[in-house]
């Protein structure tokens, strides 16, 4: 991961892929296509080319990150990277534009796995509806997650504001106490936390996309700022190493909840998040009643399928 982040994950500018699906409501259009019928997904794809789909799940986050960009700036980039056909990208960038956002770049594979396409397209985040190009994607060492398309849609009270909440464990810093916690259980794992205290925990999964969004904001514009969260099950004494950790980073987070186990959901509710991000399906679950969710495939809690 180290040795990535220097070289797939450098350059200012931030760059999201994502699938069809994250980004439009094509869930429709997906059950014909899981019918085992290419050719009749790109007919109807085909018949439906001057219909604009209707936003989905990551609209709102994309349209918001788009925000940061001016007629003399480009700091962020959105790709679509998709195991669509061409045919169907036709329909894809048209929704884009009638949608009112700028989407340039496209890769589509045609039921192929897309996640090789990162690594030259340097991105930072990819969100995709499928499970198993999510786990791809992280194993390779990209920050990514699975995009629950029933996840209740974002608010509109911060429209000047992407708000962005991580998990800890597993997500932003690695599995390393998770691991104590699930063999030994909470005990040995707050005691291992306090030994710890003074020591940064390892990088997870999504610490380049934090780096990213602190370089965004220090980078970017008046009309749009980012806000985000670490909501967290760890309770006192484990916060402190959570915290260290991100003072060695030299990351602010806006805001932390330590809930020591009570569900987060209620708590995401209140923070408003344009997504959420979460490596235990329980928590993501829960939260997608609420807000945007995802589900990071990684750590002790996913193992390998």
């Amino acid at each position: 991961m180290t040795a990535m982040a220097g070289g797939v994950f450098g350059g200012d500018k931030l760059v999201v892929a994502i699938s069809s699906r994250a980004l439009f409501d094509f869930e429709e259009e997906n059950r014909v296509f899981e019918g085992g019928d290419p050719q009749a997904y790109m007919r109807v794809q085909l018949e439906r080319l001057e219909q604009p789909a209707r936003p989905g799940i990551a609209f709102p986050l994309i349209k918001k990150l788009l925000a940061f960009n001016d007629t003399t700036n480009q700091h962020v980039e959105v790709v679509i990277l998709s195991r669509n056909d061409p045919v169907s990208g036709m329909r894809i960038f048209r929704s884009g534009q009638a949608n009112q956002i700028r989407l340039e770049r496209g890769v589509f594979t045609q039921g192929r796995s897309p996640f090789r396409y990162l690594r030259p397209l340097g991105a930072h985040l990819f969100l995709s509806a499928n499970a198993d190009d999510v786990r791809e994607a992280l194993a390779a060492g990209f920050p990514a997650a699975r995009v629950l398309t029933e996840s209740v849609a974002a608010g509109e009270n911060h429209p000047n504001e992407v708000r962005i909440a991580f998990d800890g464990d597993a997500v932003l810093f690695s599995d390393e106490a998770e691991r104590v916690f699930q063999s030994e259980g909470l005990s040995a794992f707050q005691q291992h936390e306090l030994s710890k205290a003074l020591q940064p925990l390892p990088d997870g999964p999504f610490k380049p996309l934090l780096t990213a969004l602190h370089r965004l904001q220090a980078s970017g514009t008046p009309a749009m700022r980012i806000r985000t969260a670490l909501v967290t099950a760890r309770s006192a004494p484990a916060h402190e190493r959570a915290i260290r950790t991100l003072m060695q980073w030299d990351i602010k987070v806006d805001e932390a909840m330590f809930l020591g186990g009570l569900p987060k959901g209620e708590f995401l509710r209140e923070f408003e998040p344009d997504f959420f991000f979460d490596d235990q399906t329980r928590h993501v679950d829960q939260a997608a009643r609420h807000v945007p969710a995802g589900h990071v495939a990684a750590g002790i809690a996913n193992p390998p399928r």
